[in-house]
């Protein structure tokens, strides 16, 4: 498999996350002062923990929200030991973290009343779907469309260090009249799906005359401050964290094309505290609609747009990850108590420790909850 984020995932790693649960370890990380000013020994523990796990020059990017505070705390492993690095700044690929971008955007455009969630994609395509089934924006969103996770005519293994390479616009559209079969009844099953939102960002494209970057940039980047975020390589401002392999060696990132709105962006985590901190405006009906359930994917977590809704003990949690061949990535909020943990890494998500990324996240959310 080639994940950004699969339902394997999901579900294999629910019971961890729900329970915020951590490893303990006996190793004393090493920290200097910046580290003790910004986490808390606990915090800087369980950082340690989880990512001893991890090949030399593993590096991770970490901002926690309280409230008004962000604290951030940049690191690199080499010999077991973490050397602090100030990173806040450096880009990552987010994997499929670019999900929730591609629902605000749909949020946006439902918001400025351009469409609406459970209008039928059909109706602004100018080819026909080889299905009879209506498909809607909403269940694209919510991973409800009854499509597969990926295309069958994308066949991942033929460039195995770069798998979306070449599968453009014309396949895309190829698959959708010639070869495409749902496994459900839209509207029926979460099924989660790259192909969904990958066509969700399509179908957006064409009715706004836009490139996906272009709806990025106006609708998301711009709109919350995030100046150097991006899908495009060639536009990336910043210091870009090289991406590794489950071995520890460097490997290209990975260039999506039709498959950009699912897992293309690149970003830091100052850019994502921006994006994390506009979540808790209740003002901001466009953000605001996609936190809002709009299926039920079992007992233990609830889809809005985007974002995955996870029940914890005296609240919820909105959250989404990624993962790209040399990236991963984990984001929680709580909206009511304004707190938030963000965790980029340049760990592979073919690494077999890579669900180590969540458990990270949600242990230190766990901390936030422990000392109010």
């Amino acid at each position: 498999m080639f994940p950004c984020f699969t339902p394997r995932n999901c579900f294999l790693f629910l019971f961890v996350l729900l329970a915020f649960s951590c490893k303990n370890g006996t190793e004393k990380p090493s920290q200097d002062n910046k580290m003790e000013k910004s986490f808390s020994t606990e915090q800087v523990k369980l950082v340690y923990d989880n990512i001893k796990a991890f090949p030399n020059s593993t590096a991770f990017s970490i901002a926690v929200i309280n409230g008004d505070g962000t604290k951030y705390y940049g690191g690199r492993w080499e010999n077991d030991t973490i050397e602090h690095v100030d990173n806040s700044k450096h880009l990552f690929e987010v994997g499929s973290i670019t999900k929730v971008f591609t629902a605000t955007i749909l949020a946006s455009l439902v918001v400025e009343e351009k469409i609406k969630l459970k209008d039928p994609i059909q109706k602004y395509l100018d080819f026909d779907l080889r299905t009879d089934e209506e498909i809607t924006f909403g269940q694209l969103a919510n991973h409800t469309s009854g499509l597969p996770w990926t295309p069958s005519n994308l066949d991942l293994y033929e460039y195995p260090e770069n798998p979306y390479k070449t599968y453009d616009q014309n396949k895309l559209k190829k698959y959708l009249t010639d070869n495409l079969e749902l496994k459900s009844r839209p509207g029926k099953d979460y099924a989660y799906s790259n192909l969904g939102a990958s066509l969700l960002g399509f179908v957006m494209t064409e009715i706004t005359a836009s490139t996906f970057e272009e709806l990025l940039h106006d609708k998301i980047f711009k709109e919350y401050g995030m100046s150097n975020s991006t899908t495009d390589s060639a536009k990336i401002n910043g210091k870009i964290v090289p991406g590794l392999n489950p071995e520890g060696k460097e490997i290209s990132n990975w260039d999506f094309l039709a498959i950009a709105p699912a897992a293309a962006a690149i970003s830091s985590v100052e850019d994502l505290v921006k994006f994390a901190n506009a979540q808790f405006n209740a003002n901001d009906k466009t953000l605001a609609l996609t936190q809002q359930p709009t299926f039920n994917a079992n007992d233990q977590f609830r889809v809005g747009l985007g974002w995955h809704i996870l029940d914890k003990n005296n609240g919820e949690l909105i959250w989404h990850n990624g993962g790209t061949g040399g990236y991963s990535s984990s984001m929680a909020l709580d909206l009511n108590k304004r707190q938030a943990v963000i965790v980029l890494s340049n760990v592979s998500t073919f690494h077999p420790q890579k669900g180590n990324i969540d458990q990270l996240c949600f242990a230190l959310m766990a901390t936030l909850e422990k000392n109010e």
